[in-house]
């Protein structure tokens, strides 16, 4: 009896130190995937891209690309786990002939208004191409385009045929709109650039771009790194990224700047989300993280062969780790 114990508490530590490795196995830094996953998605089909606000009354918001609505849609929550349905924020605009598609937004609130930028897609001579437009908005609900035309526009060799998936703040210190967006190729593109702009929709691209690109030493960047958010702390920009390691297998990374711009230090033990076993079990992208009080949540596109939907990855922390 006494050996049947032994070899059962055996067991027991194996299977326990299995089931540990296989969750530690899909991220690093101290992030952990929610038990809940996917929290948007399923019957509404493909819904990725988030930018995600919490209000001072505390409510969550979600705007994510609803892709077969062509749109970009608003979801809500009270706790940033369990969210509403997709309602249409931001419909698509074919007749300015380079939104056929609007999706992969960034909304901040600054002087009492919603500022959102998005990525317009249309086709040219049978080619996909990609811009970058600006809305503003009172409620977050209904939005007013503040230009027909793009406010950001592949112009350089880098840029292809697409600049998509804008990331902005407003800089108090310097005064000024700061974007970190992505260029090159339509389907998945290339690196990231940079821009800066006094109203929001003036902006002038940095000379030196991209800013930041794939580093071939590391295998799981080596292809491509795209669709970042920055955040502006004390001392330093915080970025986090994705990764690819070909064209299909994407994962997500974190770095570090003094200025943003220029010295980007990869954190030691990317990436930090991982493909899964399941809902994504392909591929893994386009991380947004907020900070709940003392913990951060961090929401990423999840894919399985073609379906995508959005998770969440928490780290119980005030600091998200690097």
């Amino acid at each position: 009896m006494k050996h049947a114990y032994l070899l059962l508490s055996a067991w027991c530590i194996i299977a326990l130190c299995s089931c540990s490795s296989a969750n530690d196995s899909e991220t690093s830094g101290g992030w952990k995937k929610y038990e809940g996953n996917p929290v948007l998605g399923g019957d509404f089909g493909t819904i990725f891209d988030v930018s995600v606000l919490k209000t001072e009354g505390g409510v969550f918001q979600m705007f994510c690309s609803w892709r077969p609505q062509k749109s970009i849609a608003l979801s809500e929550s009270s706790d940033g786990l369990k969210w509403s349905s997709p309602v249409i924020c931001l419909q698509n605009y074919d007749s300015t002939g380079w939104e056929d598609n609007v999706n992969r937004p960034v909304i901040i609130r600054k002087d009492g208004l919603y500022h959102m930028w998005y990525t317009g897609q249309a086709d040219i001579d049978g080619t996909g191409h990609s811009w970058i437009g600006y809305a503003t908005s009172d409620n977050g609900r209904e939005w007013k385009r503040m230009s027909r035309k793009p406010v950001l526009s592949a112009e350089a060799e880098w840029e292809k045929v697409a600049v998509m998936c804008p990331h902005v703040i407003w800089d108090e210190s310097d005064k000024i709109y700061k974007m970190w967006y992505s260029g090159g190729e339509q389907y998945e593109p290339d690196a990231i650039g940079y821009a800066t702009s006094p109203d929001g929709m003036n902006w002038t691209k940095y000379e030196g771009n991209p800013v930041f690109s794939s580093d071939n030493r590391n295998k799981w960047e080596q292809h491509k790194v795209t669709a970042c958010q920055v955040i502006k702390r004390k001392d330093d920009y915080l970025m986090l990224y994705i990764g690819f390691m070909n064209i299909d297998y994407a994962q997500i990374g974190m770095a570090r700047s003094k200025d943003g711009i220029s010295g980007w230090e990869r954190y030691s033990r990317n990436p930090i989300i991982k493909p899964g076993k399941g809902w994504d079990s392909s591929a893994v992208y386009k991380p947004f993280a907020v900070q709940d009080n003392d913990r951060w949540l961090l929401y990423y596109n999840g894919r399985k062969n073609n379906v995508e939907q959005i998770g969440v990855a928490i780290r119980e922390s005030n600091d998200p780790g690097f």
